[in-house]
């Protein structure tokens, strides 16, 4: 076996290894080669080479939201770390364990002038759940520098002796480091940063090891829910008669079959679920702003639950927002072991469980379920929506939402759908999905770059079909994301190409306008093809609907390799057609 002769890169591999991160994502560089020497050359770890940090970062994000474990990705000095900024934003908002190992210059070797030469200590702090700044190796006298950190004994007889103690002290500082960060990444489920210092020679390499570092696990007792409570819950829930459970981001089979049931089966409750909370019944309201987009203000109100209980992650949709913050809810409860965002102004109960925790000591004390009707009014209304969704749909040009609807149909069963930002997952949550399908989308920032990077590291993870369904900018911005050599040949690409943002011809603003066009909407008339023969990517484009349909025939089929289908629609009339639509579903004469 060969290991990097430098102790602390020994340190920071092993406990990777001890810790089970096998997934390690390697942004090429000089200063990070004894951590890449050391993770390469054990077999134990599978390693990737990306060399655009922004799209590593992404690419180890996609992995780690899959396996839901730790994943580490690895770069230089300098500003090579700031690029991995996004990618760590989006792991702490999305409660994934990303691992960030960067490696340093001495302390001594920074602010001198030499390139690629910054302040890399807590340079996260604001979106990371442990910053582990490592100490320096202490060797020999050559590698004793005179301004780190550490005190340095220069004048003592017993020199070497008292350098020994402190490099043992060092060692202990920096296995505890080590440890503690990659605990939080793994029990708190988020990003972490450790930060790793290396002096030169980097690539010197030996066959033994040279440390043998502690390991530290920690045990976490759940907490519990206070009697109080809980029955102060079960007292408002016994007596309430308009219940709203929203569920944000939730990852696929989370939540146990049998507490849906109860759910489903109190007439009091309506359960509002978005394509990204993976949660499927005939009786769910599963297309929010279909649902509510037309109300009155009559109809709102009468909308307005007594009690809200919300879990998983963030809402897309703002038009329950803007419902919620106006009609609030006397009681907002939201269940998550780890935080609560107050997305109503109006949370008074955060329950610090996983929503199947709560259930299972909630559910079976409900003594009774309240007569009402709430359920049954929104019902009805849902039915006449999905008419009305159904009558749009054939009276419309082809466009975005008739795109929509014919790629979400056409998708095979147990597909892994990834969705881009911006106006895909807003028009993905008109339509229904089938069960079968898992749905996920970098919703923590809602950013939209990335997006293609963690489609093929899910991919990569996953080892399923996969498909991104994405426009044309969050496309092209993240373009670099081909630069990969690990894509699956059963990996899929969707792009509708509106020649620019089309999601700003929806917001308020002067359409049609040259400082619209430039500034807000991006004209562009740039295409995937030349991206796709670059890379190997199989590449078709379409532009009308009949072209539409025999070409998903073909698309998902297996082939040798990756497969993109570019469909461009008329940006001209895409506004026009989804406002129109919301007009065209609100008339509802018999209820």
């Amino acid at each position: 076996m060969i290991y990097p002769k430098i102790p602390l890169a020994q340190t920071v591999i092993q406990l990777c290894k001890a810790k089970n991160i096998k997934h390690i994502v390697i942004s090429p560089g000089s200063r990070n080669a004894p951590l890449t020497i050391g993770f390469t050359n054990d077999s134990f770890f599978k390693c990737y080479s990306i060399v655009d940090e922004r799209c590593a970062a992404f690419f180890a994000l996609g992995i780690a939201q899959q396996l839901k474990e730790p994943t580490a990705v690895i770069c230089t000095s300098g500003s090579a770390l700031l690029n991995y900024y996004p990618a760590v934003a989006e792991a702490y908002y999305s409660d994934i364990p990303l691992v960030v190992l960067s490696a340093d210059r001495p302390k001594h070797l920074i602010g001198i002038g030499d390139g690629q030469t910054i302040n890399q200590k807590n340079v996260f702090e604001n979106h990371i759940l442990y910053a582990a700044n490592l100490k320096l190796d202490l060797n020999d006298d050559k590698n004793v520098p005179g301004h780190e950190e550490l005190p340095i004994f220069k004048n003592l007889e017993n020199k070497f002796e008292r350098l020994l103690g402190l490099q043992k002290d060092i060692q202990t500082h920096n296995e505890e480091e080590v440890n503690t960060a990659i605990n939080f990444a793994r029990i708190k489920n988020g990003p972490v940063h450790i930060n790793v210092p290396f002096d030169e020679p980097l690539y010197e390499t030996i066959h033994t090891l040279r440390v043998s570092p502690k390991t530290i696990d920690v045990n976490v007792e759940p907490e519990g829910i206070e009697d109080y409570v809980l029955q102060s819950c079960l007292e408002d829930w016994n007596t309430a008669s308009k219940k709203m459970i929203l569920v944000g981001v939730n990852a696929p089979n989370q939540i146990e079959k049998k507490w849906l049931v109860e759910l489903v089966n109190d007439d009091s409750v309506i359960v509002l679920t978005e394509t990204t909370s993976n949660l499927h019944d005939p009786s769910f309201f599963p297309s929010i702003d279909q649902l509510i987009a037309p109300l009155s203000e009559k109809e709102k109100q009468q909308l307005q639950p007594d009690i809200l209980l919300t879990f998983g992650g963030l809402i897309v949709s703002k038009k329950i927002k803007q419902l919620l913050r106006k009609y609030q809810p006397k009681n907002h409860w939201h269940i998550n072991s780890k935080k609560a965002n107050d997305t109503f102004f109006c949370l008074n109960n955060h329950i610090k469980k996983k929503p199947n925790e709560f259930f299972q000591v909630f559910l079976p004390r409900v003594t009774h379920y309240v007569k009402s009707n709430y359920k049954d009014r929104w019902e009805a209304v849902k039915q006449h929506r999905l008419k009305k969704h159904k009558a749009y749909l054939e009276t419309i040009p082809f466009s975005d939402f008739k795109v929509f609807s014919t790629v979400l149909k056409s998708i095979p069963d147990h597909y892994i759908l990834q969705s881009g930002n911006s106006s895909a997952i807003r028009y993905m949550q008109l339509f229904n999905i089938d069960k079968t399908i898992e749905v996920f989308c970098n919703r923590g920032t809602s950013g939209i770059d990335g997006s293609t990077s963690t489609a093929i590291g899910c991919a990569v993870a996953i080892k399923k079909p996969t498909l991104l369904i994405t426009g044309d900018l969050s496309f092209l911005y993240d373009s670099n994301a081909l630069w990969n050599n690990y894509i699956p040949k059963n990996f899929r690409i969707i792009i509708v190409n509106n020649q620019g943002g089309g999601i700003f011809r929806i917001l308020p603003g002067h359409k049609n306008t040259e400082n619209f066009d430039t500034y807000f909407e991006t004209n562009h008339h740039l295409t995937a093809e030349h991206l796709c023969k670059m890379y190997g990517i199989n590449y078709k484009s379409v532009s009308n609907e009949n072209t539409l349909n025999s070409s998903l025939e073909m698309f998902y089929l297996e082939d040798n390799q990756p497969k993109l289908l570019e469909i461009f629609t008329p940006k001209q009339i895409n506004d026009e057609v989804l406002l129109k639509y919301f007009d065209f579903i609100s008339k509802i004469s018999d209820l």
